[in-house]
């Protein structure tokens, strides 16, 4: 069983994006850990996000055709009850999310998807997108996000895996701060642990 660690990025990185992965030394990470870092913003002060990375024993083609694979998100991303799938203007990929949070809370956004695939890297960005007819209770303020797959150097079965989170839930009712959690701190080390679960079958 993998373990998570929770760490303050130091304050010169103390930002959103680029700046979160800069902050992961890939040198550090294990497959027997999970490395959390918070990321503070003053650009986007209301809602919380953090990276979380790790090394996965799979190669890097493997976990990018897992992470693109929206319709089995149910199958294994933490809370993720139903999805359903679209095409953006752009041509990127729409992502209908519906959360099954505890205590019976469920949460439906939007996503929009935009892979990047080389052989050095699968990156996997989004960002909500807009979504009519949900009432302001059925959905969050905003979210982006994204994940940073790459090689092991000089180690081509095994794979670098950083995961990126940023998560406003909007107004949130009193005593249920923990909604906050649940969409970000918690989830992204079950998730990554998750992502491990399914490349191994």
């Amino acid at each position: 069983m993998t373990r998570t660690t929770l760490l303050a990025l130091p304050a010169a990185l103390l930002c959103l994006g680029a700046g979160a992965a800069e902050a992961i030394d890939p040198a550090r990470l294990s497959e027997k850990e999970v490395t959390l870092h918070e990321v503070h913003s003053k650009a986007e002060p209301k809602g919380k996000a953090f990276v979380a990375a790790t090394i996965i024993g799979a190669p890097m083609s493997r976990l990018c055709a897992i992470i693109q694979d929206y319709a089995a998100y149910p199958g294994f991303m933490p809370s993720v009850s139903h999805t359903a799938l679209s095409k953006a203007a752009s041509g990127n990929p729409l992502v209908d999310m519906t959360l099954k949070l505890p205590l019976g809370k469920v949460k439906k956004y939007r996503l929009e998807m935009t892979p990047t695939v080389s052989a050095q890297q699968c990156r996997l960005a989004w960002i909500m997108a807009p979504s009519a007819g949900l009432r302001p209770e059925e959905t969050i303020a905003g979210t982006d996000g994204y994940w940073q797959l790459s090689p092991v150097a000089g180690d081509g079965a095994r794979t670098v895996v950083q995961y990126y989170v940023y998560t406003d839930p909007g107004p949130v009712p009193l005593g249920a701060g923990w909604i906050v959690d649940s969409m970000s701190k918690d989830s992204l080390p079950k998730t990554l642990e998750a992502l491990r679960a399914r490349a191994a079958r």
